[in-house]
């Protein structure tokens, strides 16, 4: 099949979707918030569609959406929109969307890099989410003192492909096989796609689905490629931003626990009397929540039912190995739950050793009384 080159136009049209996930308390109020940043607060809602059934639960965090600002991105001035989602698991979601015009798939590298007038993208939407932080802090509970790392994704969605010789729609994946390479070197930010090897070329792009002849999802840890219609593709950004978020929480409880898991090393290494209360009391509390947080994860595509979206939620999940950071969080709970067990022995055992010692010191003295009133 012979691709029909540029004609009036450029080939490939749309949006490159930034996703900031940030882990903002231990938890939300259940308070409505009505307004943030001097915008009112909505609940954000995905209409019904070709891939879900119209009984389908979807969470839906509140969300606002920002005044679109006009930019200087790599192709000139453009229009980005940006919104912010609050999740009641005390995280939120930045998006910030770039439309994009170009006539090959490498000039899109560029765009992982994101500047706007010499300025990094991450830069002003960690501002940005210093801002949120602020006024989300009444409704949190136990808020973070200062935003840790984003965890970060981006994605291109293209809204059409090129049309083939005849004026007819390329077939997703037949596009996808003739433009593999080129594909992998966008996902992996490589100019120069050639260089890449076949292994590595494969690799990137094997994890792909496609439910009509005109959509397309490619997965990768770092970026994703999505083709469809302007008016489907949110609901597949928002599960890519949800894995996104769960994602970040799980770093949050990963870097909470190391915190809990190097006191209770120094504890055990200095062989403390009696083990902090607080470390306890924190370690209830992560053991509730992670239970709850592993619930939400291993139940997640139930609110999908088999449907094309429950797929893509396990690749995108696969890809960013959400079941081996269950397993190292769960592993760290459980090695500090057994070391807080052990120093809870021996300071029972000191105990029963100053309980045994004050026996023998009583006997002893009832003796010397005896012997002395005698």
């Amino acid at each position: 099949m012979q691709v029909q080159q540029n004609t009036g136009g450029k080939r490939y049209k749309g949006e490159v979707v930034y996703l900031y996930a940030f882990d903002l308390a231990y938890d939300m109020k259940r308070e409505p918030i009505s307004e943030l940043l001097g915008q009112p607060v909505k609940e954000y809602l995905i209409g019904p569609s070709k891939r879900s059934p119209k009984t389908v639960f979807f969470y839906r965090p509140q969300m606002i959406r920002l005044p679109a600002e006009h930019r200087a991105g790599p192709q000139g001035i453009v229009e980005i929109e940006q919104t912010v989602k609050v999740f009641s698991v005390g995280a939120i979601s930045i998006q910030l969307r770039v439309p994009f015009e170009v006539d090959r798939l490498e000039e899109l590298v560029q765009y992982h890099n994101l500047k706007f007038d010499g300025v990094g993208a991450e830069d002003e939407v960690n501002v940005l989410a210093e801002r949120v932080r602020r006024e989300l802090e009444p409704y949190c509970v136990k808020p973070v003192q200062s935003l840790g790392k984003s965890e970060e994704y981006t994605v291109f969605c293209f809204y059409e492909l090129p049309k083939d010789a005849d004026g007819q729609p390329i077939h997703a994946e037949r596009w996808l096989a003739e433009n593999r390479r080129e594909v992998a070197g966008l996902l992996t930010e490589e100019e120069e796609p050639a260089a890449l090897s076949e292994q590595e070329a494969t690799e990137s792009t094997e994890q792909y689905l496609s439910y009509y002849h005109t959509d397309l999802v490619v997965v990768d840890w770092d970026a994703a490629l999505v083709v469809d219609e302007p008016a489907d593709i949110d609901e597949m950004l928002y599960i890519i931003e949800l894995a996104n978020v769960q994602l970040a929480e799980l770093g949050a409880y990963d870097r909470l626990l190391d915190a809990s898991l190097q006191l209770a090393y120094q504890d055990v290494g200095q062989r403390r009397a009696k083990p902090r209360q607080e470390i306890h009391r924190n370690l209830r509390e992560i053991r509730v929540d992670l239970e709850r947080f592993n619930d939400e994860l291993s139940n997640i595509t139930k609110f999908f039912g088999d449907w094309h979206l429950a797929r893509v939620y396990r690749n995108v999940s696969a890809r960013f190995h959400m079941s081996d950071w269950q397993t190292v969080v769960n592993e760290k709970l459980k090695t500090l739950g057994e070391l807080y067990q052990l120093l809870q022995q021996d300071w029972v055992n000191f105990w029963m050793v100053i309980l045994e010692t004050t026996i023998v010191l009583l006997f002893i003295l009832d003796l010397i009384i005896i012997v002395l009133m005698g």
